[in-house]
């Protein structure tokens, strides 16, 4: 890399990295997954720093979405990891704030890569149906359909959970 393009990668890195550390967090649900995540984005990015045109930090959301994605679809998503230590049993926490925004990690986890990704980008990331749509390679009224029925379907898994727990 050249020493021009490594010190506006190294500037960019430094200036976005907590920015895109969270919305890896959103993504994979896990702070280590999130870092993984985000490393391999900038590894992607920094090898076609050159040729990046526009805003780069578009571009890298773009490869964290699609390696998540592709994360997702893979067969070993969802197994169990091998670690040295296990980690520490949750136990459940007494504030309705807690086991609101549990109950809704667990509906997010139960939609589908595509939907969950279009509640990402229009609610989280904030982008407009048409930013997404270009993003995910979709039209406009597959984003606004998705979006529709991924909301649906968590207001149904949020509400069956909640009231399940009362």
């Amino acid at each position: 890399m050249h020493p021009d393009d490594r010190r506006g990668f190294t500037q960019f890195v430094a200036a976005r990295s907590d920015s895109l550390i969270r919305l890896a967090y959103v993504l994979t649900g896990d702070q280590h997954s999130a870092e993984d995540l985000l490393q391999t984005a900038l590894v992607k990015t920094a090898g076609r720093w050159r040729g990046i045109r526009g805003d780069p930090e578009a571009y890298v959301r773009r490869v964290m979405y699609r390696e998540q994605v592709s994360v997702w679809r893979s067969a070993r998503w969802g197994r169990e990891r091998v670690v040295e230590n296990p980690p520490e049993r949750v136990t459940g926490d007494a504030t309705a704030e807690v086991d609101e925004r549990l109950a809704l990690e667990h509906a997010l986890r139960q939609l589908p890569p595509r939907k969950r990704v279009v509640l990402v980008l229009r609610y989280f990331e904030d982008l407009p149906e048409s930013e997404v749509a270009r993003i995910m390679g979709c039209s406009v009224g597959t984003v606004r359909s998705q979006a529709h029925q991924a909301v649906k379907r968590l207001r149904a898994l949020v509400g069956d959970r909640v009231n399940q727990e009362a």
